[in-house]
């Protein structure tokens, strides 16, 4: 099939667009034929600036953590698309704090964006997609089901998206919709973050152990190159037999079972 077309006339929401691996998604979907809008919590970055053109490409204001927010950006984008087939879900944050000192707010800040964010999206697409079909892709991560030194609220974040995305895999399976989850191994800006807060020693042990732990490569991948068409794939209708999984796109730092 011509790369062009292989998501022609899909209409597409993607979380978390700004940047990153969202700001990815829009472009590759776009390329692919869809007609993407793009939501986030901050203005559009360098990354969205490389975006697809206005003809096939929206921008949204949004916080994924709350409700009305949500249901008001995603009914919009849904207007102005005329439908939706598919929403990426790629919002979140992440902190790196020992468990015992995780206070209340980080821990709200945290699970909020993570697991209530993706609980809010799914809900907010699910009457758009319930008489026609579609598709969720969720963004969990290997912390999830390995746990993350550092990072236990961030981990159990990813958990809880893991078993959302099971669950409603199940009771949504019989409207259409199909709902996969994505654990990605991508350097990203946030990354690019979290590397700059390490001290050269801390840095050259984190980057040895990335050269143990990820097979192919020994580091993170690229969300252009290896991350964006996993993501078309996931939207188009190849993928419309597959639900309740978790791909693993990393590497194989994390292998699935």
């Amino acid at each position: 099939m011509d790369e062009t077309s292989t998501l022609a006339n899909k209409k597409i929401i993607v979380t978390g667009a700004a940047r990153g691996i969202g700001a990815s998604a829009t472009r590759a979907l776009a390329a692919a034929g869809a007609m993407v809008t793009g939501l986030d919590l901050s203005g559009p970055s360098a990354d969205t600036a490389e975006s697809p053109p206005s003809s096939v490409f929206a921008y949204e204001t949004c916080d994924v953590s709350s409700r009305a927010s949500t249901r008001a950006a995603v009914d919009r984008a849904v207007a102005a698309m005329g439908g939706l087939d598919v929403l990426i879900h790629a919002a979140g944050v992440q902190r790196y704090t020992p468990a015992e000192a995780i206070t209340d707010e980080e821990w709200e800040l945290v699970v909020g964006v993570n697991a209530r964010g993706t609980m809010i999206a799914n809900q907010a697409v699910f009457p758009h997609l319930k008489d026609r079909g579609g598709r969720i892709v969720n963004f969990a991560s290997a912390a999830g089901a390995l746990g993350l030194r550092g990072c236990a609220h961030y981990a159990a974040s990813k958990g809880a998206v893991l078993a959302w995305t099971r669950t409603i895999a199940q009771e949504w399976g019989p409207y259409g919709i199909s709902v996969n989850a994505i654990a990605p191994g991508m350097w990203t800006p946030m990354y690019d973050a979290t590397r700059a807060g390490m001290t050269p020693e801390q840095l050259e042990a984190h980057d040895r152990g990335m050269a143990m732990m990820i097979p192919l490569g020994g580091r993170l991948g690229d969300p252009d190159a290896d991350m964006a068409p996993v993501l078309v794939f996931l939207a188009s209708d190849a993928s419309r037999f597959i639900t309740g999984q978790t791909l693993a796109v990393d590497g194989g730092l994390m292998m699935v079972r």
